[in-house]
């Protein structure tokens, strides 16, 4: 993924994740009661925690590209944003469906979307160390 798609996809990520956090405080409190609103809840805190992640990947690659920065560091953040990105689906996703009374079927794609959230963080951390040591030194 392309430092351009981190920023679309992280901006799309935390503007949805402004509107579905209004739309529980204002409109499905009632309807989804305490445990219903703590799910939905946590759907958008991660969402957004994770979109945020793929606006600074975006940030950081898109200034350090041009720098000489280590290409496969620069190739671990991409993948850690396509990671972020299909993590938000299915762990947020099935949150969201699972709050509002969907399938319990969704409820084993959680934590497919927790593992790759995971596996984003490793290979963030990972490119961020070979980008900068790269480009360091």
């Amino acid at each position: 993924m392309s430092a351009r798609w981190n920023l679309v996809w992280g901006s799309i990520f935390c503007g949805l994740s402004v509107a579905l956090g209004a739309l529980a405080a204002h409109a499905l409190a009632d309807v989804l009661g305490d445990r219903g609103l703590a799910v939905y809840q946590t759907a958008v805190r991660y969402q957004t925690l994770h979109g945020l992640a793929l606006l600074a990947i975006g940030v950081y690659r898109a200034r350090y590209q041009s720098d000489g920065a280590s290409a496969i560091g620069d190739r671990w953040l991409g993948i850690a944003g396509l990671l972020f990105v299909v993590g938000i689906v299915l762990f947020s996703g099935s949150l969201y469906v699972l709050a509002l009374g969907g399938p319990r079927f969704f409820g084993p794609v959680t934590p497919v979307g927790g593992l790759l959230f995971l596996g984003g963080w490793a290979l963030a951390a990972s490119g961020f160390f070979r980008s900068t040591t790269a480009s360091a030194g």
